[in-house]
Formats: C-alpha cells, structure tokens, sequence
C-alpha cells in the first residue's frame, strides 16, 4: 500500500512541473509554505504537515488547480496532477473546471447589472419581468411576492438546494422543465416552501428562475449575454456559461472524477441551469473577478458594476450569512466574500479579503472537497491573512479493542442530523452530512474525527448499554446524539432512506432490513425504500422476491423524482462499481429487458 501511494505521489508531483510559470525567490519560497504545509483539522501523534500532492493521494485527488491573490494581483498559479487520467493529459493552469455554484456569484453579477442599467427593479415581483413562465404562487408564500433579492440572497423560501447534471449524450431538460420538474428533469418542481423574506433557504432553483428571467429581459442567449457584458469585462475571458461547453474548449476541459476516483460517464455531466452550476472557469479567471470586487469596495471603480451594486453584493442581507450573490464571514473583524461550489465530479471554493488584498481559488476534478479548506488555511497561513488561520488540533490516539468498538455501532440522532456508526475498510467511521468520518479514540470511550470539530463521549445507561454520545466544542455543551431503535425510530422519509443506503452501499444488508421495515410502516409504499428492500434481497440471494418488486413498479415514479426503472439502472451502476456481484443485478437487467446504463 505504501508503495502505491508513493508512486500516485510521485505522479502527481510530475504533473506538477509541466507548463508551470517561473516567479522570482521570494514568491517561490512562498509557494513552497503553501505546498508542504498541509494539515486536517487534526494533527495525530505528532506526525508531520504533508505536501499538497501527498493529500492528493490521500483523497485520490486526480488533479487541483489553484490562484492566489497578494495585493489585489494574482501571485502566482499553479496546477498539479492529471486533467485525464486515461488520455494522461496534466492539469495546467489554462485547463478549465466546472466547479458549479461559484456560477452564481457571476449570475448575480448579471442581475446587479441588469439592475444597475434600469431593466430590472431588485424589489419588485420577479412574475412582473418573466414572461416565458411564470412563478406559481400558493398558499405557502402567503401573498407575499419573490424578488430579484430574494433569488441572489436565498431568501426566497423556494425548494431545489442543487442539480445533479445530466449525461451529455442524454435528453437534456430545458430551464422550462427544470422550473417544472418535468422529464428529463431529475429534480422537482421548484416551488414555494414558506413565504418569502423568512429566513435564509440556499436554493439552486431560485438561481436558475433569475437566469431565465435574464433572458426573458435582455431577448439574448444567457451564455453570450454574461460573456460579453460581465465575463469579458472582468477579464474572465477563459470563462463560459455554454452547456456542454464549444467543441473549440473541450481539449482544456478537465474530465470530472468521483471521491473514488472512478470517472464520470462522458467526462462531465451537462447542466441547463447554468447560473447556479454551469460556469467553466479557471482559478486565475476567477481571481480576476475577486480582485475586481475587492478593489471596488474599496473605492475604486469595478470594471462592471457601479458601487451601489458592489455594496449589495459584498453586504450581508438581512443579517443572514449571504449578500446577493457571495457568502459574507466575519472573522473576528476581518471580513471575507467566498463561495464553495460542488458539481458531479468537481469541486471548488474561492475567498477574497474585504480589508486587505488577498484571496485564493481552488479547483478540483473530484467531488470530494475535503482538501480544499486544507490548502486555503496554508495559504492564510502563509499570507498572514487576518484572524484566519485555524491551527489543527494536536492528538493523541489509543487502541480500541474491536469488541468494545462493535458495541457503538448504530444509527444516532442529534438536532435532526443523523450519523451511522459502522465498521468500513478495517476502520470504524461515523458516517454523517454524507461523510465518512474516521473515529480517532483518546480513550475506550471517547472519540473525535478530522471532519468534524466535536469532541465526542460515548454514554452508556445502567445496564451498560450505549444509549448515545456527548458532543463537546471547546468548553461548549452540545446536543447529546441519541443511539435510536429501529422498531421504534421517527424519521423523515429522505433521511430513512439515506440510512438505509449507507447500510446497503456497504453490503450491511442485516442492519439495513429492520431500517427498510421501519420505513415502510411509516411511509407504506414508498418507492425508494420498496427499490431498496429488493436491493436487499438481491444481494441475499432471494432472487424472487427482488425481481417481483422490480416488475410491480415498473414506470412508475418515485418520491425522489426518478422514474422506477432509471433508478434501478443507476443503483446498479453505482453498486458494480462498488465491487458488488454483477451476476445477480445483469439477471435483472436480462428478464426487465433494460438496456445497460453506460459506465455499468
């Protein structure tokens, strides 16, 4: 093992060397801070910082690009490791990502200039300048009208948090059927949650309602009309919302990998809500958008919008953690704009200094994020950005013996987030928020991961029995996390459901079956959990009762919006490549008389 990772190592540090720009010593002294000081949250039994492509390896990174900004100028950018493993074509800093909802801070740019050149009023009803479609209005918005403030700020109370993308050589949704959640649409419909103006609610569908309504104002193409009037204007000229991108860009396109390092089908997915996700850019494009506002918040003037507009949008509204468009952090006094982003097999975030001249952009070709905070923290290190920089946790760990360690497995609930503690690849892990979490102990009871801040003790009752765990940050009390009964667990239905597959993707059928029981008691039937139990018993050998459920459902709909059958074929695409036994699920496919996905 080790030598594999030393040879993925050494790999990417050769991507590394290839068409990289030469700075003076100063600046590559300071390259070298950033690269071989990587740490997690945690620094465990004193081991040392690693280099950025020795986390690579460890995340099965394929390839990372990134910008960093020093006096309001782009100091330096680097690439390292593959844009595609299988053509062995490297990462360069010219090599373009589809990181995804970064695309909203430039889409709200478009509003804001739409607004500042009098189209559009920020406050008025959004109905008032769509007329392609208009927003359906019910009883849950309580006659209060959704604003173009609204939309940028996530204040709209809408629904659709994000989009998953669509194959490129797949029926692709227009904006219409994507509002609508009609097919080839994999989301529903986005329509009111609570009445406007409530409370902060991040919504991808309010996003692509003010893409659609910039079309329907300016009468343009939406990717022409936001290269030419904000793109370009930055000095994002690299840069397009096109979906797929211009056959003359796709040899820059980086191909998008999943956080186990299996390639998306067809290099990347496509997505028609361009505003909220479909923006391909490098690091140093998008650096020049954030020298751009930082410079205007600062009094000069910015290349697109005038300073009432850069105000709104580097201003918290409504006290909440958004302005229109970016994500505002106080950092003791210091403020930062930022954004993360995360498509199908890409990831990415950028933060610029309000006070001071600094900033970084970091892309990467996978959709696992966890070395991004760890690369920006070594560039705030380095950089002296103020009150920024998190130093890791120093500790110490202690064996656990493997019958104690068996006891804590199970499902725990806490301020309605769930965790499922289980054994996976040797290791326990908590799985929550969709990560899996290594469990550290410092003692047989007490435990902590890299992931997550909490210092975690397990707490028994007085029959010796696990009941649950405290949770501790600094000398704050948090919420216990209660170990749950299945037989008696209430739950939402989406969440049942992810229980179930954590239990299933790591062929925990046994811990899965009373989930799926308690599930459809509680939701009788529910499509997902129904797919999911015959998903049991395929993999347990109960072959009749698997393909009897498959056929009893055939066209149907479930409640996560997939039709029946296009759900299966996914499952089982994931599941092969999983390492489950593709004889069982390929007997499937034969009698239902379903073609095979592509990538299965």
């Amino acid at each position: 093992m080790k030598k594999i990772f030393l040879l993925v190592a050494f790999w990417l540090q050769a991507g590394y060397f290839i068409a990289q720009t030469p700075y003076s010593k100063e600046v590559e002294e300071q390259i070298k801070q950033v690269e071989n000081n990587i740490t997690g949250r945690i620094v465990l039994n004193d081991e040392k910082p690693s280099t950025i492509v020795e986390r690579m390896a460890k995340y099965n990174v394929k390839g990372l690009s990134i910008a960093v900004i020093y006096d309001h100028k782009i100091a330096w950018a680097k690439a390292y490791g593959s844009a595609d493993e299988a053509e062995k074509k490297p990462m360069t800093t010219e090599t373009l990502f589809e990181p995804g909802s970064i695309s909203k801070s430039l889409n709200a740019l478009g509003i804001l200039k739409l607004a500042q050149d009098k189209k559009v009023d920020l406050n008025t009803d959004i109905n008032h300048y769509l007329l392609s479609w208009k927003f359906p209005y019910d009883s849950l918005s309580k006659e209060k009208k959704i604003t173009l403030t609204h939309l940028l700020s996530h204040n709209a109370g809408l629904t659709v948090h994000g989009f998953p993308g669509h194959d490129i050589n797949a029926p692709i949704p227009t904006v219409l059927e994507v509002l609508d959640g009609k097919k080839p649409s994999f989301t529903p419909a986005v329509r009111s949650m609570y009445e406007p103006g409530l409370k902060f609610q991040y919504s991808g569908g309010g996003t692509t309602i003010s893409q659609l309504l910039l079309t329907d104002v300016t009468k343009q193409i939406y990717d022409v009309w936001m290269y030419e009037n904000i793109l370009k204007p930055i000095g994002m000229v690299n840069s397009s919302y096109s979906q797929p991108p211009s056959k003359d860009k796709r040899a820059l396109c980086a191909s998008a990998y999943r956080s186990d390092g299996t390639p998306v089908a067809n290099k990347f997915h496509v997505y028609p809500e361009q505003g909220a996700a479909g923006l391909w850019m490098t690091p140093s494009d998008l650096c020049n958008y954030i020298i751009d506002m930082q410079l205007a918040y600062q009094g000069k003037p910015s290349k697109v919008l005038n300073p009432e507009m850069v105000k709104l949008h580097l201003t918290p509204y409504n006290n909440g953690p958004t302005a229109l468009g970016t994500f505002i952090e106080d950092h003791g006094g210091a403020k930062y704009f930022q954004h993360g982003a995360g498509n199908d097999g890409f990831c990415g975030q950028f933060f610029g200094s309000l006070d001071d001249g600094y900033g970084v952009a970091i892309f990467m070709n996978t959709d696992d994020p966890k070395l991004l905070p760890e690369v920006i923290n070594s560039v705030a290190k380095t950089y002296n950005w103020k009150n920024f920089y998190q130093a890791p946790r120093l500790k110490k760990s202690v064996a656990v013996k493997d019958n104690i360690l068996k006891t804590y497995e199970g499902v725990y609930v806490f301020e309605n987030i769930w965790g499922v503690i289980l054994k996976k690849d040797d290791d326990y892990y908590l799985h929550s928020t969709g990560t899996y979490a290594k469990m550290y102990f410092s003692s047989p009871t007490g435990f902590f991961n890299e992931e997550f801040s909490s210092e975690k003790e397990f707490v028994k009752n007085d029959k010796g029995n696990v009941v649950g765990y405290t949770r501790k940050v600094g000398h704050i009390e948090h919420q216990k996390a209660t170990k749950v009964n299945a037989d008696t667990l209430q739950m939402k239905l989406e969440d049942l459901n992810a229980v179930c597959w954590v239990y299933i993707e790591n062929k925990k059928f046994a811990e899965a079956t009373p989930y799926l029981n308690r599930g459809l008691h509680l939701y009788p039937g529910d499509l997902v959990l129904l797919c999911n139990r015959a998903h049991v018993d395929l993999f347990t050998g109960n072959y009749k009762s698997a393909i009897d459920v498959y056929k009893a459902h055939f066209k149907e709909t479930a409640s996560n919006n997939m039709i029946w059958e296009e759900m299966i074929k996914e499952d089982f695409k994931y599941l092969k490549k999983q390492g489950f036994d593709s004889k069982a699920m390929d007997k499937v496919f034969a009698e239902l008389k379903l073609e095979k996905p592509e990538g299965y």
